[in-house]
């Protein structure tokens, strides 16, 4: 990846489309970063407060490392990268606030090739599930849904991912089929930038509060939906605990997401 920290920073925009049973559309903007599990950027210590990532905002424990909790997740699925790169696109903790609805890491083996790609979701009910991809030569892959995430659809039906590995250009898309058709679209795109000193403090600039505005429009989104009438779905059983020491994963029944991207 380019830049002197082995890394890359994407200016994204995210669209959410829901075509049933209300058409609703919002867009937004924001920066998602392009990591090394191996080697996370060098932040000078005077610039972390604008960009950190942390263990403790992803599943696994705390204590150790990104790599080794999704390294354990891996192997507790049977798969073993023995080494390889590992990629990770997400928010990063700015100015003590993190809401990453999304993250999506692409794994490959020691000899470079892909073995796998996770996405790993987490809702506002702090809850989070990982899904385990095994993507085409395009990036494409299915999987059935398995997290209560939007307030206005139950667990039910079908993802239609696709998640190619970022280059100079990001684009990714998440569908949601369901029982009678496609009820769900997220897309996210992007241009590839140097992650330096430099290109982190414009980014802050241009986009200051980023996660925290992320959060809020979902939120906005969610309470016109119910002044439209949209019934709010019951969650059923709750899954796995995300960590809970972030205000963007407390219960909000006003939230408007479905794979909420980033």
């Amino acid at each position: 990846m380019p830049g002197p920290w082995g890394a890359a920073l994407y200016d994204c925009r995210i669209t959410h489309v829901r075509t049933t049973p209300l058409r609703h559309a919002f867009r937004l903007r924001t920066p998602l970063w392009l990591v090394d599990l191996d080697r996370l950027p060098p932040i000078p210590a005077v610039l972390r407060p604008l960009a950190r990532f942390r263990a403790a905002d992803h599943p696994g424990d705390p204590a150790r490392s990104l790599r080794r909790n999704l390294d354990d997740y891996l192997a507790s699925q049977g798969v073993h990268l023995d080494g390889g790169r590992v990629l990770m696109l997400t928010q990063a903790r700015s100015l003590g606030y993190v809401f990453n609805p999304l993250t999506v890491y692409w794994c490959h083996g020691p000899d470079g090739r892909p073995v796998c790609t996770v996405a790993e979701v987490h809702n506002t009910y702090g809850a989070h599930h990982r899904y385990l991809l095994r993507p085409d030569r395009q990036g494409r892959a299915e999987a059935p849904k398995e997290l209560y995430v939007s307030p206005f659809f139950p667990v039910d039906g079908r993802y239609r991912m696709s998640l190619p590995e970022p280059g100079p250009l990001l684009r990714l898309t998440i569908h949601l089929d369901r029982p009678g058709g496609r009820a769900f679209t997220a897309a996210v795109s992007g241009e590839r930038s140097r992650a330096d000193a430099r290109t982190l403090v414009g980014t802050v600039l241009r986009h200051p509060f980023a996660t925290r505005a992320v959060s809020l429009r979902i939120r906005l989104q969610g309470i016109r939906l119910l002044l439209r009438g949209l019934p709010v779905q019951p969650r059923g059983t709750a899954p796995a605990a995300a960590p809970a020491d972030d205000p963007a994963r407390t219960p909000d029944p006003a939230a408007h997401q479905e794979v909420p991207t980033p």
